[in-house]
């Protein structure tokens, strides 16, 4: 078993179990049948007799439906509401490298036919026979986000109530904030993958996000502060303990702050991470280039370097899409395969990659159930969930006081990566000084600018105080965009080429 540190306190995560006990079984939610989506049994397998010929190594079929919504507010008017409902079928065959891949919005017999015909013609193979097992329903082994759909469905004039209290309470906060642009969002996605091995495997899979931003304006200093959180939790979860009120503080705070805040040095200096949300520096210059395709491509910086040291061995990273109710979590991927814990780094050693069938068949490593994709008109590719370093030994005090001079980072905004370098650029978005081990001045225009795995060998001390973000993190990657969440405790990197304003 494999112990990962979350929030200080150790969560032993147990392998996947392949049977479950009567008691669990009964709390389980009944499997999603074919018949949901207007299919049978019997023309699922059709389609995949069709995909599935001569040398075609892999074939499946994706059920989606999905319904979202979302309502923004503005300058306390709402600004937008909308609903829209969506259902289809992607069918993929993977022959060697090859990937043929077609969709269709309808789901008829005929449709499902000439969806698998178009994908067996891209993967360029030709006709043939090949048996097809019956899909066999494989009943779900935990679920990691138990919500009743009628919990996950709100009535507009709910949500409209929850974004006017936000915005009287930034407004509240200081006379300063002139504007509040508040939006939250839900989706209610009914998944079913069958496979060419005769798995037929469903999920149901809720999720929601509160995005609050502030606009603080002193004269001609205009600043912007953001805050937010979600995961697959239902509406009552930003109600209880008036979450949604410490959001709209929290932006409003951060707004504030930067008003006072002096123009960022520039130059080469130590820079403390603050746990949680920084770890979004981790999913993009380091997360991204250990996901498998890059690296059976030969395109990553980690390529063909497993086994050997990739940071420092204070640095042990994972990625871990069995996290209860998080934003990156899920039960099974988007090709069936329960989640797991990877460990990518341990020690400063490379373990491992982030793969998906297709990667881990052709790479010949292990699969680790990161294959995702955005819907069902979309690919399936190595993708993270939620990705973090484990928390350390050090007193996250003694981490500050070790700094003589340099930047303490809390959150950040935009940001680049190369893939194939690692070269990064990210924006801080709330940032301040380290002077003397004391945190002083808070700082504006600061940029981060470095080399992901080189930052990783810089890493001299990890915090004890690991935290996981509020669940705010979309993921980019070949135009597609899924749910994900990083996580970091407050760690000192010894070097960073800082960009700052301070002339």
């Amino acid at each position: 078993m494999l112990r990962c540190v979350v929030r200080n306190e150790w969560a032993i995560l147990p392998p996947y179990q392949s049977t479950l006990t009567k008691e669990q079984e009964a709390c389980m939610p009944e499997p999603v049948q074919l018949t949901t989506f207007g299919v049978t049994e019997i023309e699922a397998q059709q389609a995949l007799d069709r995909v599935k010929v001569r040398d075609v190594d892999y074939a499946d079929l994706y059920f989606e439906s999905r319904t979202s919504e979302s309502v923004s507010m503005e300058e306390g008017i709402v600004k937008r509401a909308a609903k829209s409902v969506s259902q289809g079928v992607g069918v993929r065959a993977t022959a060697g490298e090859k990937t043929g891949f077609a969709y269709s919005d309808e789901l008829t017999k005929r449709d499902l036919e000439i969806a698998a015909d178009t994908a067996r013609y891209i993967a360029n193979s030709p006709k043939g026979h090949s048996t097809v097992p019956v899909p066999t329903q494989r009943r779900p082994t935990r679920d990691l986000y138990p919500i009743e759909r009628a919990k996950a469905e709100v009535a507009t004039a709910e949500r409209v109530a929850l974004l006017n209290e936000i915005d009287a309470e930034a407004r509240r906060y200081d006379p300063r904030i002139k504007n509040v642009m508040a939006s939250f969002n839900t989706e209610y996605k009914v998944v079913l993958v069958a496979t060419s091995d005769g798995t037929l495997v469903s999920d149901i899979q809720p999720l929601s996000r509160l995005q609050i931003t502030c606009i603080a304006e002193d004269r001609d200093n205009r600043q912007i502060g953001s805050f937010g959180g979600g995961g697959r939790v239902a509406f009552a979860y930003y109600r209880e303990e008036n979450r949604h009120l410490s959001y709209a503080r929290e932006a409003a705070r951060e707004a504030i702050l930067n008003l006072s805040a002096v123009d960022a040095p520039a130059g080469v200096m130590p820079v403390v991470l603050a746990g949680g949300w920084p770890g979004i520096l981790l999913h993009e210059a380091i997360g991204h280039g250990l996901e498998a395709d890059f690296n059976r491509k030969k395109t990553s910086a980690f390529s063909s370097l497993i086994g050997k040291r990739v940071a420092s061995d204070v640095c042990t990273i994972v990625d871990d899409g069995t996290l209860p109710f998080r934003r990156g979590s899920l039960n099974m991927d988007d090709e069936g395969t329960p989640t797991g814990c990877t460990t990518l780094i341990e020690k400063g050693i490379l373990r491992g990659y982030i793969t998906d069938k297709l990667n881990a068949r052709l790479m010949g490593i292990p699969l680790t159930g990161n294959g995702r994709r955005e819907n069902y008109q979309s690919v399936v590719l190595p993708r993270m969930t939620n990705t973090f370093m484990l928390a350390g030994e050090s007193d996250p005090q003694d981490i500050i006081r070790s700094v003589k001079k340099g930047l303490y980072a809390v959150s950040f905004g935009g940001g680049q990566v190369d893939i194939t370098n690692g070269k990064f650029v990210f924006s801080a978005s709330e940032a301040y000084l380290i002077e003397d081990g004391q945190i002083t001045k808070p700082v504006k225009g600061a940029t981060l600018i470095g080399n992901g795995p080189e930052i990783l060998t810089k890493v001299s001390m990890v915090g004890h105080d690991l935290k996981l973000d509020n669940g705010i993190g979309t993921c980019g990657k070949d135009g597609q965009s899924v749910p994900v969440g990083v996580g970091l405790p407050t760690i000192k990197v010894d070097e960073i080429t800082v960009g700052g304003t301070q002339r």
